[in-house]
């Protein structure tokens, strides 16, 4: 078991004088070299981390008020600025480059007195579902070093998986926090769309990005949410909703939930046989304590994951032209005969296979032949898909699905067929299609000895009902490894 538990008993343990934030951050730094070789982080900030914690110390001892994060070991997925320090979306093509400014959830949380340990390792660009494509190699799998993490946000997800830092910051733009922490049997938060500012988040897909949370438990998950969460002014797509107190896990009223579940999702060939009987039997129990769960008709599912790729390669394409060589970054220092030809050199250089595909695919479908047949008819799916789960939430409490068709992935296994590995998108795009906030919490165990869960939807900034219930699923129905 690892050393810290929770944020809850580490500050109980810094009270009573039998652990300091000193002794905090070094135990992570051991974990870290230890566990090198799982490749979860890219950069790590050792000697500011280590005198941040001892003026954090020096200040608790010195009778000073605590933040709420004090001396909170936080790592970053490296796509979240933090200022001073490498920025690189695992990419060659931003080599070099240190942020002048702290994002706005690294800002409110250091404002909070946490240590942020280091960035880690992603998909370049936050493309990819398995951490493969990254310009500094593979992450591992803790459990299993021979699967994947899962992705885009696999470092961040392994390293609260393997206990290399107490919670992290990944991004999801379509399940790349919820399906690593799947993958690797932790709990995996995605808010509602601007419900956490994407000030300071490399944009991929920018109506679709949100910056989410991986922890062991949920009142972790919950407590960073708490303080991250808000309107910004710097971020003119946040939302102005109240911040609720999440970190309240009050047990919900005894009364019976209504729960929907996609009858198509669970039909799915794609979807594997034990995960279907667990999410199966779990309803099962979830009626037997007096619950109404119950399926509905999603005749949408065949086109959730074509209308997610379109609309997000499109914005892509837009969002990584920035990326020319000429203001930051990596550039291409040959000789060539015009400007255009130096764009090209620079960027074919600096960007990956995963990252080039899909800014070919999102040109093409912006282009002014298939304008209207792709990108304006993927605009119009999304907007059934919002008015189908509004209706849907007009009726129910909640939506239970699995987050993955399957377990972790070997390495390797889905590289050659990027459509396959696409296709393992279809249970945790649509929330990013709808901006609804979704949760992955891991409750069983796969006779391959990987770790698997459940996802839970709730209607738009009900984060608050989305954590008190996960909670208590965690608590009742959690089975051990």
């Amino acid at each position: 078991m690892f050393k810290y538990h929770s944020i809850t008993q580490y500050h109980q343990d810094l009270l009573s004088g039998t652990t300091s934030c000193v002794e905090a951050v070094q135990y992570y730094l051991q974990q870290i070299d230890a566990r090198r070789h799982l490749n979860a982080y890219v950069h790590t900030y050792a000697e500011e981390a280590l005198k941040r914690a001892a003026e954090l110390d020096a200040s608790r001892k010195a009778g000073k008020p605590t933040g709420k994060l004090h001396g909170v070991v936080i790592a970053l997925k490296d796509v979240i600025a933090y200022k001073d320090h490498p920025l690189t979306a695992a990419s060659k093509i931003l080599e070099g480059f240190n942020p002048v400014f702290n994002a706005t959830a690294v800002e409110r949380l250091l404002a909070e007195e946490a240590i942020i340990i280091g960035h880690t390792n992603c998909d370049e660009f936050a493309m990819g579902s398995t951490n493969e494509n990254s310009s500094y190699g593979k992450v591992l799998n803790a459990i299993d070093e021979s699967r994947v993490p899962g992705g885009s946000s696999g470092g961040s997800a392994v390293a609260v998986q393997a206990g290399l830092c107490m919670v992290s910051l990944g991004s999801d733009t379509g399940g790349s926090v919820r399906q690593p922490a799947d993958f690797c049997g932790v709990v995996g938060l995605k808010p509602t769309y601007g419900r956490i500012s994407r000030h300071g988040l490399i944009a991929y897909a920018s109506s679709f990005d949100q910056i989410g949370i991986f922890a062991n438990n949920v009142p972790d998950t919950a407590l960073v949410l708490e303080i991250i969460a808000g309107p910004d002014d710097f971020d003119s797509t946040g939302a102005q909703q109240q911040v609720d107190a999440y970190s309240d896990l009050t047990p919900l009223p005894a009364k019976p939930l209504r729960i929907a579940y996609f009858k198509e999702a669970l039909e799915s060939p794609a979807l594997d046989k034990e995960i279907r009987d667990s999410i199966l039997a779990f309803s099962q129990k979830l009626k037997a304590d007096g619950h109404t769960v119950e399926p509905v008709d999603f005749e949408y599912l065949d086109f959730i994951v074509p209308a997610y790729y379109i609309l997000t390669t499109a914005e892509a394409s837009s969002n990584l032209s920035r990326y020319d060589g000429v203001k930051y970054g990596h550039r291409n220092t040959a000789k060539n005969n015009s400007l255009t030809d130096f764009y090209c050199a620079t960027r074919s250089e600096g960007f990956g296979w995963e990252v080039k595909r899909r800014i070919m695919l999102g040109t093409f479908v912006l282009s002014a032949g298939y304008y209207d047949a792709y990108f304006t008819k993927a605009q119009q799916v999304r907007k059934l898909l919002v008015d189908k789960i509004n209706l849907i939430f007009s009726q129910f409490d909640a939506i239970l699905l699995p987050t993955a068709p399957s377990t972790a992935f070997k390495i390797g296994e889905k590289t050659e067929d990027p459509i396959s590995m696409y296709l393992a998108d279809i249970f945790t795009v649509f929330s990013n299609l709808t901006g609804i906030p979704t949760i992955s919490i891991p409750l069983f165990w796969h006779s391959n000895g990987m770790p698997y869960g459940v996802q839970i939807m709730t209607n738009q900034f009900s984060e608050l009902y989305l954590l008190r219930l996960s909670q208590q699923w965690m608590l009742q129905f959690r089975t051990a490894g």
